[in-house]
């Protein structure tokens, strides 16, 4: 195994301190190959509103979103997406948001195939019953971020957040591409990218683009319900793929994670290589998705809880579940008030939430059981005042979905709260054959702007299912301020997720950079299948991260009453940039009782900073003589 080395000009701490580490056994494209075919030209932009409009089926889904017909001319639908790709590629802390949206067909051909590049804030989804509904004849891809020499080197895929790709088929088609990028369908991203429904064929998937100049990083990630041909995993420090059937897999890094995945490698000689692998998915539910019917009328398919699930859930027929028409949904745009969308709530309705950025007064309160709340284009919503922006009732079956929640510059004790605090009176009603689900569901404190909050994901009711969240405090972006030590005073954020309820189980959670404990579990029976946490690279002393007496905060902490807890695959990572020589004791901190089980887990130094062990005292020390090579713990207790 090798080391890549440091970033000789770094532009963010972000960029720069996440080495990768390659199996010498697997055999990569690792020259730079030039860049892709240019985009189509001389294709009148002239009418395509009109030409939106046509093709939207009579649904109102707001200004930012396109539904493509297959009569439509590719070179037409081509120009559409390049030209938003071209406002999107850099766009990381921008308020733009786009949904595209294909009815059922086929678009591209063998000699005009569609190569579809995916920018920030951007949702690529089929509207098929299934993924084979839908033939994307070429690509569908992401490409490392050129931030050197004006977008000609240090290549990499650590800032490729905020991006959606659902329920439709790759048949991958590289005519016209160069050798190299003819050579797989890259997907290379880090946190907040959801991959989900895809089915892709004819090729290989790529989560590194090796085509780039290096250091072609890339660094966490999420597939689920997808078939895939052989998967390059090459650069991946940690990624998380869920009941899912794949061709093959390259390698490991640091931590790769499969639950309930067809065709997944075995983890018997862990961490050589770095797999953990679970035969089955203890809780699962799919997305929620549109469609629709032969009669061109608008659906949302809301998928059935499964427990102990394996595949995908397409395979046979159509995903499980209910569907719900479009007309029991209230289709909300930014212009629409807080007070509309909860009279609209309370009268029972869904909430459909189109592109764009919310500012949110007062919570958007679901109180209702099942209800669905479901995001396209990644809908943002943002505190004012210092607001719960979200809440959920103690109430069972409700789904969040595709939904990025940011913190305002008013402290808001959370961001997104589901079901009341222990304290209060009340029922607490669950149901564990439908519990409440997060999916695709994200936070923010900072980066587009001043964040604080006291916890991100505040969970108090019981059954409650989180599928994929990235839960960050800023570690870079447009804070108005300047300086790594004023951020630490600015961008405030007390915990990312804290877990009050019992029997939640997490698949999928990424969370960074909060300023005490990144995650507390409090509750019984708790589970959480792959934990990626970074510690805050920003403490400005060792005073300012003390835990009593304690150097520091674990980044995964599971309560002292604790019975019964299970985590497969977690890694913390430690960057202590503002002053190299603060000590955390622990990366996790849980009770020492046979119910509570951690099974491969590991901490990591970026290269500053140094967590003392693994967990409770046990394993070595994660310092800088031993840069991107994790200490790992293989079973505790």
């Amino acid at each position: 195994m090798k080391q890549a080395a440091p970033l000789a000009a770094p532009l963010s701490p972000r960029f720069v301190h996440r080495p990768l580490l390659l199996l010498t056994t697997v055999t990569l494209l690792l020259s730079a190959c030039g860049s892709p075919t240019p985009p189509e030209q001389a294709v009148a932009l002239s009418g395509l509103t009109a030409a939106q409009k046509s093709v939207n089926g009579g649904a109102d889904l707001g200004t930012r979103v396109t539904v493509f017909d297959p009569s439509m001319p590719v070179a037409t639908i081509q120009a559409i997406l390049d030209q938003t790709y071209i406002k999107q590629v850099d766009n990381e802390m921008g308020s733009e948001r786009y949904a595209y949206l294909f009815k059922p067909g086929t678009y591209g051909t063998a000699e005009q195939p569609l190569q579809i590049k995916v920018g920030y804030y951007t949702d690529i989804s089929g509207l098929g019953a299934s993924p084979q509904d839908v033939v994307i004849n070429g690509k569908v891809e992401v490409y490392n971020r050129c931030l050197g020499d004006e977008g000609t080197s240090n290549c990499l895929a650590l800032v490729n957040f905020w991006r959606t790709v659902s329920n439709l088929t790759v048949q991958i088609n590289g005519a016209g591409q160069d050798g190299c990028r003819a050579s797989a369908n890259f997907w290379a991203v880090s946190q907040a990218v959801s991959l989900r429904r895809v089915n892709i064929q004819g090729g290989n998937l790529s989560l590194m683009d090796y085509c780039t100049a290096g250091p072609q990083f890339a660094s966490g990630g999420f597939l689920a319900d997808s078939k895939t041909g052989f998967i390059i995993n090459g650069s991946q420090q940690q990624w998380i793929t869920r009941n899912s059937s794949i061709g093959g897999w390259s390698n490991a890094v640091w931590n790769q994670v499969f639950a309930g995945v067809e065709g997944a490698p075995d983890d018997a000689s862990f961490p050589d290589p770095a797999y953990t692998t679970l035969a089955t998915t203890p809780v699962s539910r799919e997305k929620p998705y549109l469609y629709v019917d032969a009669r061109g009328s608008y659906h949302v398919r809301v998928p059935s809880a499964q427990t102990n699930s394996r595949g995908t859930s397409w395979s046979a027929g159509m995903t499980p579940g209910r569907s719900l028409p479009l007309s029991d949904f209230f289709v909300a745009t930014p212009a629409d008030s807080v007070q509309a969308i909860n009279n609209q709530l309370a009268r029972g309705r869904h909430l459909l939430l189109t592109p764009g950025v919310y500012n949110v007064a007062q919570s958007i309160s679901v109180k209702r059981a099942d209800t669905v709340v479901l995001g396209i284009g990644h809908a943002t919503l943002t505190a004012v005042g210092g607001s719960v922006p979200l809440t959920v009732a103690d109430v069972p079956g409700v789904i969040i979905a595709g939904v990025t929640v940011d913190a305002g510059t008013i402290t808001s004790p959370a961001l997104l709260q589901v079901g009341k605090k222990r304290g209060n009176t009340g029922g607490r009603k669950a149901d564990p054959s439908d519990p409440v689900t997060l999916s695709d569901v994200y936070f923010r404190v900072g980066g587009p702007h001043i964040g604080k909050a006291e916890t991100a994901l505040e969970v108090n009711s019981d059954h409650v299912l989180i599928d994929h969240t990235w839960v960050w405090r800023a570690d870079h972006g447009i804070e108005g301020f300047s300086g790594d030590t004023e951020r630490w005073k600015t961008n405030t954020g007390r915990n990312g997720v804290v877990v009050n309820g019992d029997h939640v189980t997490a698949t999928g959670l990424f969370v960074e950079h909060f300023q005490e404990y990144n995650t507390i579990w409090n509750g019984e029976n708790g589970t959480t299948v792959l934990y990626q946490n970074e510690l805050p690279y920003d403490p400005p002393t060792q005073d300012s991260w003390m835990n009593g007496s304690v150097e520091g905060w674990a980044g995964y902490k599971v309560g002292s009453r604790v019975k019964t807890h299970q985590l497969f695959g977690g890694g913390v990572y430690v960057f202590n940039q503002n002053k190299p020589s603060i000590h955390t004791e622990n990366g996790f901190e849980v009770p020492q009782t046979p119910g509570v089980q951690l099974r491969h887990i590991m901490t990591v130094n970026l290269s500053a900073g140094t967590v003392d062990h693994v967990v409770n005292g046990v394993g070595a020390a994660a310092d800088t003589t031993k840069v991107g090579v994790p200490v790992y713990v293989t079973q505790y207790p």
